[in-house]
């Protein structure tokens, strides 16, 4: 790395969950490193940048992006992904493999590292297939695609079905110490479903997907955890019954860890027909209704659901906010609910969209934090991100959560531009994003 001035982060409002940190102070920057948070700190020759009223906080890491690249260029691409990250907050982003070809062999692993290099703006931290294609039928080479540097292993978008293949996975993981990260679906349940089953699919005349067929495989995974003694990790949990399962494995001591993101925590199966708050009545239909851009796997869940999701979050079953950031082409979105591609492209609104918790005061600001820095951080075993300990990679994030900013997707860094939001004021924005010691995104010219 060439030699960049030293930074020091003025006056903030310092919040650190993995140092139990949450007090006005200055964040030293030099060589890349954090040299350590005080106040009243003066560095000769540095970059100062005033963070009064301001939240400073270690960079967000997400444990569920989808580059799309290689295969899906016209999505997304690393490039393109890793400046929308960057204007999100996120320093480091797992990138899923549900790429073409597949992310199951070293060649393609190396692919994405070497591209992240080249063009990439934060870290990328691949995660490797858990079978070969994603097919469910053979797992892939798992040893080889730990020693290319996968954080762990899934087939997301495909859940691995069938029961004897998860077994395998979790115990062959278990032994080069990663997760299995599985995406919870019965497909015999869900086959043929575009929304939540309930009032609402139909009151709009649209196939449901139960509940059960998320909570069946979340308790298989579970089961087999147990059995195996290998890491599960419940991908973008959505139902109450997830939740208590979670929960109950967790007092038994059973290694599951597990994710929420944004949208689960915020939005409901009423956005569907077009209302993005939760407040009624819904007794009509509004122009958004069948807005393709709310279709998503696991589908936006009932209230209660929704509810259960922000109480296990404060509770701590909840271990992370993961984006599921999920960027789709035109044709992909602008087609009929049934036709629709599954995704929502959120790591630009991610913070805005929690932060409507925090100013409803239904979780606090620093349990949001740790869930998006120290809790994901532990997930990857990296003492070395997540936190702005003396030493510790100089990635750190600058909000203003009082800031009110209007979505407005055609300014989106990613290729996505697929979000139920568009037009929405959001409280809650990124102002500066560093990375390695450099800030890679800054709001306005005025700001650093």
């Amino acid at each position: 790395m060439t030699s960049v001035r030293p930074i020091l982060i003025k006056g903030g409002r310092v919040i650190d969950p993995s140092q139990g940190i949450d007090r006005i102070a200055d964040v030293v920057i030099a060589d890349g490193k954090i040299l350590g948070v005080d106040g009243g700190i003066e560095l000769e020759d540095s970059e100062v940048i005033d963070a009064t009223e301001m939240v400073v906080c270690p960079g967000f890491i997400d444990l569920h992006t989808h580059l799309r690249e290689p295969g899906f260029e016209y999505k997304e691409t690393i490039a393109t992904g890793t400046a929308a990250a960057a204007r999100g907050g996120f320093t480091t982003v797992c990138a899923m493999p549900n790429t073409s070809p597949v992310m199951d062999s070293r060649s393609i692993v190396d692919f994405v590292l070497t591209k992240a290099v080249e063009e990439g703006v934060v870290r990328v931290l691949p995660i490797g297939a858990v079978t070969k294609g994603s097919k469910g039928k053979e797992l892939a080479e798992m040893g080889e695609l730990a020693e290319a540097g996968v954080i762990g292993f899934s087939d997301d978008g495909h859940p691995v079905s069938d029961d004897n293949i998860m077994r395998q996975a979790l115990s062959y993981a278990s032994s080069l110490g990663l997760p299995i990260i599985n995406h919870a679906e019965v497909k015999s349940l869900s086959g043929g479903g575009m929304m939540n089953e309930g009032w609402v699919a139909t009151r709009l005349g649209l196939k449901g997907i139960p509940t059960s067929a998320e909570d069946i495989m979340v308790a298989r995974d579970i089961e087999l955890a147990y059995l195996t003694g290998g890491h599960v990790h419940i991908a973008h949990a959505s139902t109450a019954r997830s939740v208590d399962l979670v929960r109950r494995a967790k007092d038994k001591g059973i290694n599951v860890t597990c994710e929420v993101t944004p949208h689960h925590l915020t939005l409901t199966d009423e956005a569907v027909m077009g209302y993005l708050s939760t407040d009624g009545p819904f007794d009509t239909l509004t122009e958004a209704a069948y807005d393709t851009a709310t279709k998503v796997a696991p589908p936006l869940r009932s209230r209660g659901d929704m509810e259960i999701m922000v109480d296990a979050l404060t509770e701590g079953v909840i271990d992370v906010i993961a984006t599921d950031h999920a960027p789709h082409g035109t044709v992909d979105k602008q087609t009929t609910y049934e036709d629709a591609d599954n995704g929502i492209s959120n790591l630009e609104t991610a913070l805005g969209s929690v932060m409507v918790l925090v100013h409803a005061d239904a979780i606090p600001l620093p349990v949001i934090i740790e869930k998006l820095t120290a809790g994901p951080a532990d997930f990857l075993g990296r003492t070395d991100l997540g936190t702005l300990r003396a030493g510790s990679e100089a990635d750190v994030t600058i909000i203003d959560p009082n800031a009110e900013w209007v979505v407005e997707p055609s300014e989106f860094a990613s290729k996505g531009k697929n979000t139920p939001l568009a037009g929405a004021t959001l409280k809650g924005q990124v102002v500066a994003t560093v990375f390695e010691g450099r800030v890679v995104y800054q709001h306005s010219e005025g700001f650093v």
